[in-house]
């Protein structure tokens, strides 16, 4: 398999980002992933989207460093520092939960609060239903788990349509169609950094293909055994959207009413964000997040 590997080079000097790189082998594939704050604290799993990578968190982490918590932010297989198979194939959805789970079985993690969203929930939560024992705590913020059983909205299929036919997948316009505040130049280049040509993109052009949206598709029974697991799930579960993501938006409403670790937490909504509301609000999710693992730290 041709891995494609982002020089170096591309990540210097990124506005709000001087992280040190970790470099995880995952399952034949290298990740990265941003590792801050106590090694022997108990993990927060970041899990970021599509077309971002862990630059999407990169004000959150210190918070959540800062509050004495192991804050783990991975690149997914095909972004960020990540390698990047040129296969289009390569890319599955279950395939990308197998790599996530070969970085949790690496790095040994426990009792992992899983912060998920957009395509990090998707993959976060496949990982929480089937490995319920390695996880203490869920935080969805804009994400879901689809079957297909229920298509997507109009928006959804405008975006993969989108990404689908677009000669050249401009990144950073897709990031920023995401965000109500407006990126800066730097900003806009820090998400460009990982795709210097593109035949670097496969990831990011495969990821909206790989959602379900049809009862038959192949992921559709596997998410449909994580929905029975969810359906009892009674771990502490908090929900934080954003008021102004037109892909997810009410479903919260959906995971508050069928998961029962929702009930009684202090779900959020963060006003004046968008799809990405790390970029916009990333601040105050983390402000939330640090609230929610210290009302459950007994949990």
């Amino acid at each position: 398999m041709e891995i494609l590997r982002t020089p170096d080079d591309r990540f210097e000097n990124l506005p709000g980002y001087a992280f040190e790189p970790t470099y995880i082998d995952a399952q034949g594939v290298r990740m990265h992933t941003v590792d801050e704050g106590p090694r022997d604290a108990d993990p927060v799993l970041m899990l970021h989207g599509e077309p971002t990578w862990s630059y999407l968190y990169r004000t959150m982490i210190p918070i959540i460093a800062d509050a004495g918590h192991r804050a783990i932010a991975p690149d997914l297989v095909g972004f960020g520092r990540s390698d990047k198979p040129a296969d289009p194939e390569a890319y599955t959805f279950q395939t990308h939960v197998d790599w996530m789970l070969g970085f949790i079985d690496a790095l040994g993690l426990r009792r992992i609060t899983l912060v998920g969203q957009d395509w990090g929930s998707l993959i976060g939560l496949r990982l929480a239903a089937e490995h319920p024992d390695r996880f203490a705590r869920v935080v969805i913020a804009n994400g879901f788990l689809p079957t297909g059983d229920v298509p997507p909205n109009e928006q959804w299929f405008k975006f993969r349509d989108a990404t689908q036919k677009a000669e050249v997948f401009d990144v950073p316009r897709f990031v920023a169609a995401g965000c109500v505040t407006e990126l800066s130049h730097g900003v806009k280049a820090a998400y460009d950094a990982p795709f210097p040509e593109e035949r670097y993109k496969v990831a990011a052009r495969r990821f909206p293909a790989l959602v379900p949206v049809s009862p038959d598709d192949p992921a559709a029974v596997p998410n449909r055994a994580a929905w029975d697991v969810l359906s009892t799930w009674q771990k502490p579960f908090l929900t934080a959207f954003s008021d102004g993501d037109k892909i997810f938006r009410g479903l919260d409403g959906f995971l508050q009413k069928i998961v029962p670790g929702t009930r009684g937490m202090p779900h959020a909504t963060i006003e004046g964000a968008g799809h990405f509301l790390q970029e916009d609000k990333g601040e105050e999710l983390a402000g939330v997040i640090v609230g929610f693992l210290e009302r459950t730290k007994d949990a």
